[in-house]
Formats: C-alpha cells, sequence, structure tokens
C-alpha cells in the first residue's frame, strides 16, 4: 500500500494533490490544521495536512482464490439456504396476515394491503397518505402478495416523488439554512459549500447571522479556515448588506441563521431584522430524529420565508423516514439533500428518489 503525505494551504488545494498524484481510488486516513514555521519560527502560517493511501494491487471478489475455488459449492450448498430465507419472508408475512386476521373490526384493507399499510405507518408515513397510496395500488392489482404490494407502494413513491427531489441549483448566488436548535444547520453549510467548491470549483462566502450562540460563530469560523473560506459575521440588516456587497464577486454566499425555539414567534422576527429575505433562497434544515407532527408543525412555522427546498440530517440516526414523504408530498416542497453523519464533505446524500423507496419499503424487485 502506497500511503504519501500531503500539505496545502487548503482542503481543496490537497484534495486535487491528492487526486492527481494517486487518482480517484485513494483513500484519506487522516486529515487535520497544522502550523508551518517561517524564518527564526517567526511568521507561523495555518495550513491542512492531509496523510492519504492508494492499494496498487486491491482484492477484488473476482480475483480472490477463496471465493472463486469456493464459488461451484456456492451455488449447491446456498441454494437450501436461500430458499429457507425465502420460506422465513414467508412465515413472517403470514403471521402478519394472521395477527391482522384476528382483530374483529377496524380494518381498512384485506390482509395483505392490511399488513402494507400498518408498515407504512410504522414508518410514520402521515395515515392519510398511507391509505391513499395503498388505496392507490389496490385499484391497479387487487388481491396479491405482500411483496408484490410493496414493491408496487414503492414505484407510486418514485412516480410521487420525481418531481419534488432537486440539489440547490448551483446558479444561485445567496443561500439561506434556517432550521430550530440542534438540527445540524452550521455542519450542513460546511457540506453543501465543501461539495460545491471541490466538484464545481465554485467560490464560495460564509455569512453568520447566528450571533445567539457563542459556540456556532466559532464553529463556522473553523469551518471557514479548514477550507480556506471567507466569513462575515452580520450582527444587525446593515451588517448583513455589507457582507453581501463584500462578496458580491463570489459564486455563491452561504448564510447562517440561529437555531432558536421554533415556537417562540420573536425568532422569525428576529431574522427579518438580521437577513433580507427577498435577497436569496431559503433552505429548511430538519431532523428525521425529530417526531413527524413536530416537524410539520416547524415546516408550517417557517412557511411564510417561502421555503425553497428541505435538508434533512441524521439519517443515520433512525429506522424511520416517513417524515421524507409527509414533508415532500403533503407540502409540495423539494427535498434537496440527506445528510448521515459528521464527516464534511462525505456524509452528504443528494436526494433520491431509489433511496427514500427503499428506506421506506425496502427494495422488492419485480419478478
Amino acid at each position: 500500500m502506497k500511503v504519501k503525505k500531503y500539505i496545502a494551504d487548503t482542503m481543496p488545494e490537497a484534495m486535487n494533490q491528492v487526486r492527481k498524484e494517486l487518482g480517484p481510488d485513494a483513500v484519506i486516513l487522516n486529515s487535520k490544521e497544522i502550523q508551518q514555521r517561517g524564518m527564526f519560527s517567526f511568521f507561523k502560517k495555518k495550513q491542512i495536512e492531509v496523510v492519504a493511501a492508494l492499494d496498487p494491487s486491491p482484492i477484488t471478489p473476482k480475483k480472490n482464490p477463496e471465493q472463486v475455488a469456493e464459488q461451484p459449492r456456492m451455488n449447491k450448498t446456498n441454494k437450501p439456504k436461500l430458499e429457507n430465507e425465502h420460506v422465513l419472508l414467508e412465515i413472517k408475512n403470514l403471521k402478519k396476515m394472521i395477527e391482522v386476521q384476528s382483530r374483529q373490526g377496524g380494518l381498512s384493507f384485506s390482509p395483505s394491503y392490511q399488513v402494507a399499510y400498518e408498515h407504512l405507518i410504522d414508518q410514520e408515513v402521515h395515515p392519510k397518505l398511507a391509505k391513499e397510496i395503498v388505496e392507490l395500488v389496490l385499484e391497479k392489482q387487487g388481491d396479491t402478495e405482500i411483496d408484490v404490494i410493496m414493491n408496487n407502494i414503492g414505484l407510486i413513491i418514485e412516480e410521487r416523488l420525481s418531481n419534488v427531489l432537486a440539489p440547490i441549483p448551483l446558479n444561485k448566488k445567496i443561500i439561506q439554512f434556517v432550521g430550530p436548535t440542534g438540527v445540524g444547520k452550521t455542519t450542513t453549510i460546511a457540506k453543501v459549500a465543501a461539495k460545491m467548491m471541490l466538484e464545481s470549483d465554485k467560490k464560495v462566502a460564509f455569512v453568520t447571522a447566528d450571533t445567539y450562540r457563542i459556540a456556532a460563530v466559532e464553529q463556522l469560523k473553523t469551518y471557514a479556515r479548514i477550507l480556506n473560506v471567507p466569513l462575515e459575521v452580520a450582527y444587525s440588516i446593515d451588517d448583513y448588506h455589507q457582507a453581501i456587497t463584500k462578496f458580491s464577486s463570489y459564486d455563491a454566499i452561504f448564510v447562517d441563521t440561529a437555531g432558536r425555539n421554533f415556537r417562540d414567534p420573536k425568532y422569525i422576527n428576529e431574522l427579518k431584522k438580521t437577513i433580507d429575505m427577498s435577497m436569496m433562497e431559503t433552505y429548511l434544515v430538519l431532523s428525521l430524529t425529530t417526531k413527524p407532527k413536530d416537524i410539520v408543525e416547524i415546516y408550517e412555522q417557517f412557511e411564510h420565508l417561502s421555503i425553497a427546498g428541505v435538508i434533512f440530517t441524521k439519517l443515520d440516526e433512525t429506522r424511520q423516514y416517513g417524515s421524507l414523504l409527509n414533508i415532500a408530498l403533503e407540502k409540495q416542497v423539494g427535498i434537496a439533500y440527506l445528510t448521515n453523519g459528521q464527516d464534511v464533505p462525505d456524509d452528504l446524500l443528494e436526494a433520491d428518489k431509489r433511496v427514500i423507496r427503499n428506506l421506506l419499503v425496502g427494495d422488492y424487485d419485480e419478478a
């Protein structure tokens, strides 16, 4: 394995060096901020140190002798195992249907469709929306097996999401991020900015109006320093206008706002005192760990700011994803990104209809 250390003024420069020398398959082992000493130990300059590695002869499944040797046996010995898994799945679904049939009343559908409907409810899809989706499948398909029903539900979800999924456009000049406290707005800004810089070579600047929390300003300053992005703090509407004017030559200006209690009406009024809402596109950052009813309430609290799209965070911290459908379909607002961790810029996913479908109903392929 080839391991090499790179030192550059900014993270994008370091990444470009890694890609140029080691190629796209290189793995980043470590990155940190360092200080390079100048003459006589004066004029210390902060730089980025990246340790990257490349395996010149990685082991692939085709070249693994054990896998090649065992392949004939796998076709024979694993066949009963796959059949057993199929039987266990059938038993599991049958058990669910027996449980449904054992209830004396209150069923909205026949057993197979009731199981599918209750699965969506368990995923915290709004009952009205879940019923509507299941009824559409019932009209087209009629009674059938549960896996076929779930697959058809997935197809409807994909179809419905086709027009409401879109990343933040690259031609937008000023992009504001709003949302309640604790959802990860500042980290999300850093992820989106880094993505634009690395993938689209955009020139980016930061403005923060989150002066309510001291730590928030320092956090964005840290990201700005690592990414080599300029940052201005706006304490008033005049500060905001001055910052926008100062960064007029930049491709994109990302604006961070204070995370506050979304039920406090003063919060929105404070935003208007520090930020010119007419100048920008606003993206609402929401956490998937928040209760579905609260997510709807949060959206409605910010709705009058003309929300251009929604970014959902903490995908990796929950197993219920119904809010993705509830907001996108009931509010007809686009989902721009999903985040699934703290790493910048890696843990950022463009919203994809197939991914969301699999999160909600699993990957049932048509046979």
